[in-house]
């Protein structure tokens, strides 16, 4: 059977040759910088900012049965009890910084020179004829307006002050788009 083995050889070689042409080197590229975060650390709010936990009831462990007989009677169902009222939760705490009363002072009096300064702006706009986004910067100068005037009604000065100041920054640059 010599053909069988010149068969066989013949295949071995281009196996072989096969093989040898998949092996050249190739360029190894190298792998892009691996970027390390540093871990992030989780920490704890202090435990006056933590809303209080419910109080703890003390109900009894349901009793374990033995299972139930094969042939049971069908139990009637029980008399629904009126539901217990949940109990109120309180107000969900504001993270306000405190404030010193000359400090609050201080950010009332920014707080009411702001507001003015926009709402004067907001009048050099009467009467005008305005774009759709004149429109528009008129209208968030009016949002944000009243958002920090709830803030002043809540004693927030720094969310007013914040507020009031986004007002008037607008209302500068709408005056400006006349």
């Amino acid at each position: 059977m010599p053909g069988l083995k010149s068969k066989s050889l013949a295949v071995l070689l281009c196996c072989l040759v096969l093989l040898a042409a998949g092996c050249r080197k190739r360029a190894v590229q190298a792998a892009p910088p691996a970027v390390v975060l540093p871990p992030i650390e989780r920490v704890s709010p202090p435990p006056e900012l933590l809303p209080p936990e419910p109080p703890a009831t003390t109900e009894p462990e349901p009793a374990k049965m033995d299972p139930a007989p094969a042939r049971r009677a069908p139990a009637k169902a029980p008399a629904p009890q009126p539901a217990a009222p949940e109990p109120a939760r309180p107000a969900t705490p504001q993270l306000s910084s405190r404030l010193s009363p000359a400090e609050q002072a201080e950010y009332a009096r920014h707080t009411k020179a702001a507001i003015s300064a926009a709402e004067q702006n907001m009048r050099a706009a009467d009467g005008k004829r305005l774009n759709a986004l004149q429109v528009d910067l008129l209208e968030k100068i009016r949002g944000f307006l009243a958002q920090s005037r709830e803030a002043v009604r809540a004693a927030d000065w720094i969310r007013a002050l914040n507020l009031a100041d986004k007002a008037r920054t607008l209302s500068v640059e709408l005056v400006n788009s006349l």
